[in-house]
């Protein structure tokens, strides 16, 4: 029987509310996680010493550039301790909304034994933040990567923030200087299995030369070294680059 006008209307509305339920279907809504977000970032218990850094270091737009989302499994690799300055944000905003969060802290014989407590090809997202000492100092630094990559479920995320250290000239391959190439790490990524997905500038600081007498850690918050502290100050933290990678899900 030919469906009437109005029964064809009613058809099209159910279609459309069915689809957008899907659509917005995951872990949690997302103007809920917004809002949970936002309030961690402006807590007033954070301690200064770390909110003086989100001036350099962006928190919300780089957050939301990952896609961090509610009820996520997240890795974060070496946040550092409790008051690691990214995991004190993450930690809390994962477990609030019914997620899991495994820290990497712990170098032990990783790679050449699984990190422990990682929950291998469970993970929606692998963050690091200014951490690649263990992709560069621990050689080799492509089974490293390889290991990230075996971390994530199929379709899962990897983002990166790190120092850039400038193109054109040759990677220092245990990186003394603290910096490394944006494409020198994009390769180890490509060469894991990765995508890359999108990259940002949201970490970006033309007044880094990166040419400084103990290279990033003349810069804040270390300012090593007794003279031009003020000089490094006024250029304030590191040129960074920022990626998001995909595991392919097939």
């Amino acid at each position: 029987m030919p469906l009437s006008s109005r029964h064809f209307k009613t058809l099209i509305i159910s279609c459309c509310l069915l689809m957008g339920g899907i659509s917005h279907a995951g872990p949690s809504d997302s103007s809920k996680d917004e809002q949970l977000l936002q309030q961690l970032i402006d807590s007033k218990d954070r301690p200064e010493r770390h909110t003086q850094r989100d001036q350099y270091r962006h928190p919300s737009e780089t957050l939301d550039f990952m896609d961090l989302k509610g009820g996520s499994t997240v890795v974060e690799i070496f946040p550092g301790g409790q008051g690691g300055w990214y995991r004190r944000i993450i930690e809390p905003f994962i477990t609030q909304t019914n997620g899991r969060y495994f820290p990497v802290s712990e170098r032990s014989d990783w790679p050449a034994t699984p990190a422990k407590g990682v929950p291998y090809g469970e993970a929606d997202l692998v963050l690091v933040f200014r951490a690649h000492g263990f992709l560069i100092y621990d050689e080799p630094a492509q089974k490293h990567v390889n290991d990230l990559f075996k971390m994530l479920k199929p379709g899962g995320f990897f983002g990166i923030v790190d120092h850039a250290e400038r193109e054109g000239i040759e990677q220092d391959p245990v990186s003394k200087n603290g910096y490394v190439q944006e494409s020198y790490f994009k390769a180890l990524a490509l060469k894991a299995g990765f995508k890359l997905i999108k990259t940002s500038d949201i970490n970006r600081n033309e007044k880094d030369t990166k040419q400084h007498p103990h290279g990033v850690y003349s810069l804040p918050p270390t300012l090593k070294g007794l003279l031009g502290k003020d000089k490094y100050r006024a250029i304030g933290e590191s040129d960074r680059f920022t990626h998001l990678y995909q595991k392919p899900l097939k």
